[in-house]
C-alpha cells in the first residue's frame, strides 16, 4: 500500500472558533493509481492534499506513506521525504521567474545534492518527455501558460517521486490548453506513476480512474472507473 490514512482529522483555531477541516478521513491508495479528489470550496480537499503531500500534519489519526508513519516525523524529516518521494503541480505554476526552464526543473535535484552533470542529463530527458526541450533556456515570462505548467510537471517528475499531487492544474489555463495538460497527465499515469488530482472541475476529475468526493471534511462518495 502506497498511502494509508487512519481516521485523520485537522482542526484550525480561528479566534474563538474551531474549524473542523477534516473529520476522520480513512484512505487507501495503491501504487500506480490515478485519483481525483473533488468537492466544493471548504469541503476539505485542499487540506487532505496538504496532509498527504506532507505540507501539514493532522490534528489526530495516522498517515503512512510506503509504510513510513509520517505523523511521527520531524519537520526536517518531512522536508526530506517531500523532496525524495513527492512531486507537486500547482494552479499558479510556482516557477522561479528569473531563472531558465532548465534551472527551474532541476531545483529538486539541487536540493537533493545531485551532481551537476547528472542533473543536466536528467533534466534534458524530462524536458524531452514533456515536449519542452526547445524552450529549456527560456524564462517563465517567455512561455505560454501551458508551457509553464509543463515545466511544473517536469519539475514534479524529476526526482522520480512515489506520488505526484496536482492542485487545480488547469485552473489558470484555457480549455484547449487544459485538455493538453490533462492528456499529459494521462500519459504519465499510463507509465505507472501515482497521480492525485485535487479539483472542483468535473471535466478534469473525469480523466482520473478513481474519484473521491468530499463534503464537510469527509469522503461522502467514491467511484472507480477501470480505464
Amino acid at each position: 500500500m502506497l498511502i494509508h490514512t487512519e481516521d485523520i482529522t485537522k482542526f484550525y483555531t480561528i479566534g474563538k472558533f474551531v474549524v473542523e477541516a477534516l473529520r476522520g478521513v480513512t484512505i487507501d491508495i495503491e501504487k500506480g493509481e490515478y485519483i481525483a479528489i473533488t468537492g466544493p470550496s471548504g469541503s476539505g480537499k485542499s487540506t487532505i492534499m496538504h496532509l498527504l503531500g506532507c505540507l501539514d500534519t493532522p490534528t489526530s489519526g495516522k498517515y503512512f506513506l510506503s509504510g513510513t508513519d509520517v505523523t511521527s516525523l520531524t519537520d526536517l524529516e518531512l522536508s526530506r521525504l517531500r523532496n525524495k518521494s513527492i512531486g507537486f503541480v500547482f494552479q499558479t505554476f510556482n516557477l522561479l521567474p528569473r531563472v531558465t526552464v532548465t534551472k527551474n526543473v532541476e531545483l529538486p535535484l539541487l536540493y537533493a545534492g545531485i551532481p551537476a552533470k547528472e542533473r543536466a542529463k536528467k533534466t534534458e530527458v524530462i524536458l524531452e518527455r514533456v515536449g519542452l526541450s526547445h524552450r529549456k533556456q527560456h524564462r517563465p515570462n517567455e512561455l505560454s501558460g501551458g508551457e509553464m505548467q509543463r515545466v511544473a510537471v517536469a519539475r514534479a517528475l524529476i526526482n522520480d517521486p512515489e506520488v505526484v499531487f496536482a492542485d487545480e492544474p488547469t485552473g489558470n489555463l484555457d480549455s484547449k490548453t487544459g485538455k493538453e495538460i490533462m492528456t499529459l497527465f494521462n500519459d504519465i499515469a499510463k507509465e505507472g506513476n501515482t497521480i492525485i488530482l485535487v479539483t472542483h472541475d468535473a471535466t478534469v476529475a473525469g480523466y482520473a480512474r478513481r474519484q473521491l468526493k468530499m463534503l464537510d471534511g469527509k469522503i461522502i462518495e467514491e467511484s472507480n472507473d477501470k480505464k
